[in-house]
């Protein structure tokens, strides 16, 4: 892909607008339709995945949440956090990431969100984990971060952040829904459940892993090390969303 079509990518979420129109038009959008999104699935998400809203490639004889925490201390390990290094999970939802990354590596977390039901849920976990020292979260929304001394950044979702918070030769972490190239645009079974990843998670149209890895490029990352982890999973990522099971958190 070239850059002006890497860069074209941004505009054509906004379908019809403006580029100069995309920023009032996602404020309105989190104050009118996010928040409460968020506010009515937080907790069905915390009954099915537990405290960390992500998948993660699993083995057998693993359950959801050991394979979980065993990618999240994997991210930890390629970003090399060491005690007393500050990081940022943007879009931290109640938590359960930085929890358990920063347990790990020792470093403190910051989590950034703009939903205050999930920061209100996030610090009574924070409490009970006894983890207040190292763990804290601020409101705020991507593209308007308080911040200009952190220089790690941990992302376990899909978000979009200024890059310029990052200090030149730091690292960021990225975990993304992204089509694989077996993907085919007019197979409409494709298309189905693609759309059923899309609407119940609150995300714009889901990119390849050519399309956002060139938009890392564009933006002045350099890329040192990115895998589909699904390819060598020996379970499919998607085996908790079997209908037949009773619960996420049960396996």
């Amino acid at each position: 892909m070239s850059k002006s079509g890497a860069l074209d990518l941004a505009s054509r979420v906004g379908g019809k607008l403006q580029k100069e129109q995309v920023l009032s038009t996602v404020q309105i959008y989190e104050k009118y339709h996010v928040n409460k999104y968020y506010d009515l699935v937080t907790s069905f998400y915390e009954y099915g995945w537990g405290e960390s809203f992500h998948f993660a490639a699993r083995w057998k004889g693993e359950s959801l949440r050991e394979s979980i925490k065993r990618h999240e201390h994997f991210v930890a390990l390629q970003l090399g956090l060491k005690p007393g290094q500050k990081v940022l999970d943007v879009g931290c939802g109640i938590g359960g990431p930085l929890r358990e990354i920063a347990r790990f590596s020792g470093a403190s977390i910051t989590g950034i969100n703009n939903n205050e039901y999930q920061i209100t849920r996030g610090k009574e976990l924070n409490r009970i984990a006894d983890v207040d020292e190292a763990c804290n979260y601020v409101k705020a929304g991507f593209m308007k971060m308080p911040f200009s001394d952190y220089f790690l950044c941990n992302i376990c979702n899909r978000s979009h952040m200024p890059s310029s918070l990052l200090k030149p030769g730091q690292c960021f972490a990225a975990y993304e829904w992204c089509i694989t190239d077996s993907f085919d645009p007019l197979n409409q079974e494709h298309q189905r459940i693609k759309g059923e990843v899309e609407l119940p998670n609150g995300l714009p149209g889901i990119r390849s892993m050519g399309q956002c890895l060139e938009a890392l490029k564009v933006a002045g990352f350099e890329i040192i090390w990115e895998e589909d982890v699904a390819v060598n999973s020996p379970l499919p990522w998607y085996l908790p969303l079997d209908k037949n099971q009773f619960s996420l958190a049960s396996f």
